[in-house]
This record gives C-alpha cells, sequence and structure tokens, in this order.
C-alpha cells in the first residue's frame, strides 16, 4: 500500500518509476508473496496500455537520453518473471530504450546484455500487451519477430501448438505433436501419461520441466470462449499466493462445470471428474463452494448466479485508469469480484466480452475524470465505448454509482444522447484522494443498499458540487440551516492541517442560497452547476476555530454571512 501515492501521483514519471518499483519487487521470490498482498501489482498494468514508449521517452530529459549497459542488464531478469504485470513494464521499457539507441546507433548493446531471447520469448508469448512492446522492440532493434500466439488457447490450430512447443523449448518433440493432429484443445487436455506414451517425453525430468510450461500456460490462457460464467475469474481468486486453481478451468469446463453447478460439486467429482489430484487443492476448492453457499443464504431476492461479478468499472483510459485500478484494489481488499476492460479481453472479442461483463455484474462504478463524458456528446450513433457501457449497465438494471473526480463537470443532460441522458440522475461518490477509506466506505454502504443511488431519493451528496443530482425540471424542498461543520461528509482533518475546504452549492435548490437563506424574487433560477473553485475556499483553521469554539458564536455568524454575499454575488453575475 505505501505505493500507491507515488503510483496515483499527477505526475506520469513518479507513475513509472513507481510501476516498475512494483515489478522488480515482484520479481523477487523472497517478497513476491508480500507484494502480491498489497495490491499494489494491479496499478501496472493500466499505465503501460495508456502510454506510448516512444512518446513516453521524450517527455522527460531524466530518461529521454536511455539508461546504461548494467542499469539494463539487471532489467533482463524481469523479463522472464512468471508474473504478467512484470514482463508487461519490463517489455513497456526495452521499446522505449530500442527507439533511443536506435537513434544512437548502439543496438547492438541489446545482444550484448543477452536481451534479445527473452525479448523474443516474450514477444512469441499469449501475453498481449507484453507480446505487442516485446515485438515493437525486437523490430527497432532489427530483430526477426517470431510467430504471435493468441491468448485464446483452446482455439488454437495445430501449427499453433508446434509453435509453442518449439518456443518453450521442447524443438525435438514438435513433430510428435504435428502427428498426433494436438490442437489447443487437446494440449489443455494432456496429461503426464499422454505426454509420456503418446508424444515421447520418457525422461522424467523433461516431463516435469514440460508440465510446469503447461501450468503456466493454462494460468495466462483466455477462457471466455468456453466459460460464459466467468468459472476461471473465481478460480483465480483462490490462494494466488499458493498457485492458481486456474490451472484446472479448462478440466472442469470439460466435465460440464461452469460458476452455476459449481456449489453442487462433491470432492469425488473434483478428483473423478475433473482430474484434480491434489487433495489439497480439492480442499481449496470445496472451501470457495462453501464460502458461495453461504453468500446465498444471507443474499437478498438477488442471485448470485444472475448476477456473478459485484462490480464493472468504467472508465476513460486517457485519465481514468490509475484510479480505476486503486478502486478494483480497494474493492479486492474488501472481498468484492471487480472487473476492468484491461483484463483478457481477446481482440475480435473485445465487444461481446465486455458487455458480457457488464450484464453479469451487480454494480456498475462510472469514473468521471476530466472531460470523461466529452466524448459522448452528440454521440447519437453509440460509437464512443464508454457510451456503449453506461447504456449496457442502464439496459441490464445495474446499480449504477458514478465515482467523480474534483475537477469533472457534468455536461448539460440535454447535450448527452437520449438513451445515457439518465446517468445524469444518479446520485454517487466523489473522490477526494487524501480520504480514500471514506470514500471507499462510503461507496460500500452505496452497493450494500445503505444509501440510494437513484437521483429521486435523498442525495447522498450533500455538499458536493459535481453532482447533477435530479433532473432540472424537479424541485427540492429547501435545506436545513447546517453548520460548516456539517457541510462536508467526510472526516474532518486535524487542526494543524492546511487545507482548503470547499463550500459546496449542491445542496441548494431554486429560491434559495445554498445555506437555506431565500434569495430575492428577481433573482433567475441557479442550476446545480459547480462555483469556480478560488471563490469558494475558506482556509480550513478558520472553518476549524468557528466550529469548535462555542464561544465565538459572533465570528462563525460573521463567516458564513461572508459566504452568503459571496454566493449571491456570484448569481448577480
Amino acid at each position: 500500500m505505501w505505493l500507491f501515492p507515488l503510483a496515483f501521483n499527477n505526475d506520469d514519471h513518479i507513475k513509472y518509476y513507481a510501476c516498475l518499483a512494483i515489478t522488480i519487487l515482484v520479481a523477487n521470490k523472497e517478497i513476491e508473496a508480500a507484494v502480491l498482498q498489497s495490491g499494489t501489482l494491479d496499478l501496472v498494468e493500466p499505465f503501460v496500455t495508456s502510454h506510448s514508449p516512444s512518446e513516453f521517452a521524450k517527455s522527460n530529459e531524466a530518461h529521454a537520453h536511455g539508461q546504461s549497459k548494467n542499469w539494463l542488464q539487471k532489467l533482463v531478469p524481469v523479463l522472464n518473471s512468471k508474473r504478467e504485470e512484470a514482463r508487461n513494464l519490463a517489455a513497456f521499457h526495452f521499446c522505449m530504450e530500442a527507439g533511443i539507441k536506435k537513434q544512437q546507433g548502439k543496438s547492438d548493446l541489446f545482444r550484448e546484455i543477452g536481451a534479445i531471447e527473452p525479448l523474443k520469448k516474450v514477444a512469441s508469448c499469449p501475453n498481449a500487451i507484453a507480446s505487442k512492446f516485446a515485438a515493437q522492440a525486437l523490430r527497432l532493434m532489427g530483430e526477426e519477430v517470431p510467430h504471435k500466439l493468441s491468448q485464446q488457447v483452446p482455439l488454437w490450430s495445430i501449427e499453433d501448438v508446434r509453435e509453442w512447443v518449439k518456443q518453450i523449448g521442447f524443438p525435438e518433440f514438435a513433430a510428435n505433436f504435428v502427428e498426433s493432429r494436438v490442437d489447443g484443445d487437446l494440449l489443455l487436455q494432456l496429461t503426464e501419461e499422454n505426454l509420456k506414451y503418446d508424444i515421447g517425453i520418457k525422461n522424467g525430468l523433461r516431463l516435469k520441466g514440460f508440465m510446469r510450461e503447461m501450468n503456466n500456460l493454462k494460468t495466462m490462457a483466455d477462457y471466455s470462449s468456453r466459460d460464459p460464467t466467468r468459472l476461471n475469474d473465481l478460480l483465480q481468486n483462490i490462494g494466488p499466493l499458493y498457485g492458481s486453481m486456474s490451472i484446472y478451468a479448462y478440466s472442469m469446463l470439460t466435465a460440464g462445470v461452469d460458476k452455476d453447478s459449481l456449489r453442487n460439486l462433491t470432492e469425488e467429482q473434483l478428483q473423478q471428474e475433473c482430474g484434480i489430484e491434489n487433495s489439497i487443492h480439492r480442499g481449496r476448492i470445496m472451501e470457495a463452494i462453501s464460502g458461495m453457499i453461504k453468500d446465498t443464504l444471507v443474499c437478498s431476492s438477488e442471485s448470485v448466479v444472475d448476477k456473478p461479478l459485484d462490480v464493472f468499472i468504467s472508465y476513460r483510459r486517457s485519465n481514468g485508469s490509475q484510479l480505476a485500478s486503486l478502486l478494483k484494489v480497494h474493492l479486492q481488499v474488501r472481498n468484492f469480484t471487480a472487473f476492468i476492460d484491461v483484463e483478457k479481453l481477446e481482440a475480435g472479442k473485445f465487444d461481446n466480452n465486455l458487455l458480457n461483463s457488464i450484464r453479469q455484474a451487480r454494480h456498475f462504478l462510472l469514473i468521471l475524470t476530466p472531460n470523461a463524458l466529452h466524448r459522448c456528446i452528440g454521440d447519437t450513433e453509440c460509437k464512443d465505448w464508454v457510451h456503449k457501457e453506461i447504456v449496457a449497465a442502464l439496459n441490464s438494471q445495474c446499480n449504477i454509482i458514478p465515482i467523480t473526480d474534483t475537477n469533472f463537470v457534468w455536461p448539460q443532460p440535454e447535450e448527452l444522447p437520449e438513451d445515457m441522458r439518465a446517468i445524469c440522475h444518479f446520485n454517487g461518490v466523489r473522490w477526494i484522494h487524501d480520504y480514500q477509506d471514506a470514500c471507499v466506505d462510503k461507496l460500500v454502504r452505496f452497493m450494500q443498499g445503505e444509501i440510494s443511488t437513484r437521483g429521486n431519493s435523498v442525495s447522498s451528496f450533500k455538499g458536493d458540487p459535481s453532482t447533477p443530482g435530479t433532473p432540472h425540471g424537479m424541485m427540492r424542498s429547501p435545506p436545513r440551516r447546517k453548520s460548516f461543520g456539517q457541510m462536508n461528509s467526510l472526516p474532518r482533518p486535524p487542526p494543524s492541517q492546511k487545507v482548503n475546504r470547499l463550500i459546496s452549492p449542491a445542496s441548494r435548490t431554486r429560491g434559495t442560497d445554498g445555506l437555506g437563506t431565500p434569495l430575492s424574487s428577481s433573482l433567475p433560477p441557479v442550476p446545480p452547476m459547480p462555483l469556480p473553485k478560488e471563490n469558494t475556499c475558506v482556509n480550513s483553521d478558520n472553518v476549524d476555530s468557528v466550529s469548535e469554539n462555542s464561544a465565538d458564536a459572533n465570528r462563525k455568524q460573521n463567516l458564513m454571512d461572508r459566504c452568503v454575499n459571496k454566493f449571491k454575488n456570484l448569481v448577480k453575475k
């Protein structure tokens, strides 16, 4: 968790080296478990998917000239990491360095440090993100790019299997796989006996090595073409620190198991029908099944089977990926299953897989960073992906919860396409990074139904200028007069902290001044738009002293009167 502030920093270069530190740490087997448990590794992938190596190389003098030979040599082992996130960022960096060294005429350096073969291995692997950057790096180095394998292993052809066998270091057996007509489906079902007697891997150590590569492949594979209920997602979350149970996903799917029927399985069926011989692994899966049954017993009328995913997180890639990943980690720590669209979506099946994930989610979190809805304006043909996701969530009757950045400004509802206009009338959570836990706690209350997300109920956004609340045509009753201590629903910082607190106009209604005092009848109706920050800030020391010192009531009243006057002046303008 200590890397969150750095990885979430507004400076891209601080983010980058924080992510790089995470990948170096996870490559160390001694502390890998601690890094995984912290959840910080989830911040890596959104960064590399939202940046271009060539553009990022030019963005700062610190790395515009590239790193030294010794520095790069220490990064080479990360290319061989078993963690996809580590390989993703290492490949990203080598792609950036390849462009720099090409301009400097030093491309031979990569062969000297032994980076070519690891890059070729990454370029040919089914990991879509890492392979893309590694292939790009090899082209810049003038090297041959190997055959690219899809992440959809069940759909592999015989030729794909042959290439994979050669790439993992077993070229002498490649012809045997071709002769036996082994495609992706058969490959995932091979047993040690098949490999020993049908393929001819007689050497016991070589056999163990091949099975290790098979397990790595099963863990990395995308089963979405055969797994509509997302059984593999559940298996991945069972004991990740002890080895992913997703190595059994395909054998269970082939046996006819899905997430709907999982709760009816017995340990005997796991062993005999699904081929899970490891009794400890069977025990872990049965423990997870028991947990699902308990969740069903305490669940309300909403069915876990109908909505197997807790949360789908929608965000604008250009500036929302970091907040989306941070929220995902916070929710996973609280035992919610969360999905963001960077996870294992194969090209060509992206549309259907993504929309299916929304339909399977109970809650839809919409990350609203600055201009997040700008592309939706005038998008009558629903081509924008955020627009598509919002419409899918509305049609699927998800519990929609907007998460608004402090700098986000809502467009006028009439500017948005009619099929997504209802999003303007949902209550949600205003995200303040210094109060992460309080924001997530409020989000959890929304998800648990303690606070309504519908705009026609009492707003949970009291004091939030970024929330549209109810439609413009609807009027709320004037709010009761509140002290400044009640204006902000988040915890008050200690008096020693120099923090400006915004006096929010969101609670105002037509005919009131935002603090409950009626305005002059000559004033026009005030739309619920946020006030400029420079005109609405009050020093926290003043606010604290007013609210906490009951003997100073006159100063408190004067301060409130000043704020009312400022607000009236803004309205007159």
